[in-house]
């Protein structure tokens, strides 16, 4: 077994059957993500508005979160042009904003649609960073019926 397997990093996994598709976690994404971490402010006065870092998709009655799995094989690192995209040491991937250039590559080829282009000033890629210096990430502290449950041996 590798360094970088799944077993050795934080990962959040969805429970399908138990989402209800309320986006609170993304909302408390976004929060997380404001410059100001006050509500009201994160969603009307921000701007940049900040961006949910996980995306509920809606399927009829099947609802999901949608973030960075941190792959075992990131085909984001290995395609990005600038060495943005890359893996910490806790085995995260993530994104140098001052080395992106906005080619959008990581986008094109991730497999789970979870990197997004930014809606700031510059272009840069935007994608989970497991609430970076929290214990648990938002999206799974704040969901209501624990479909996002928070995987991996700092977890524990």
């Amino acid at each position: 077994m590798s360094f970088w397997s799944s077993s050795a990093m934080r990962r959040i996994l969805v429970k399908e059957d138990v989402c209800i598709g309320c986006r609170l976690c993304e909302v408390y994404c976004i929060l997380q993500h404001s410059q100001t971490r006050d509500i009201l402010k994160a969603f009307m006065r921000e701007k940049p508005k900040p961006m949910a870092r996980i995306i509920v998709e809606e399927e009829g009655s099947l609802s999901f979160g949608t973030q960075c799995v941190n792959c075992d094989e990131p085909a984001c690192v290995y395609a990005c042009l600038t060495g943005a995209m890359q893996r910490s040491q806790d085995g995260l991937i993530q994104v140098d904003e001052e080395r992106c250039i906005g080619c959008w590559t990581c986008v094109a080829v991730c497999p789970h649609g979870a990197i997004q282009r930014s809606k700031g000033r510059s272009p840069t890629a935007v994608k989970c960073d497991m609430c970076f210096g929290a214990d648990v990430p938002a999206c799974v502290a704040n969901c209501p019926n624990e479909a996002l449950v928070l995987e991996g041996d700092e977890a524990a």
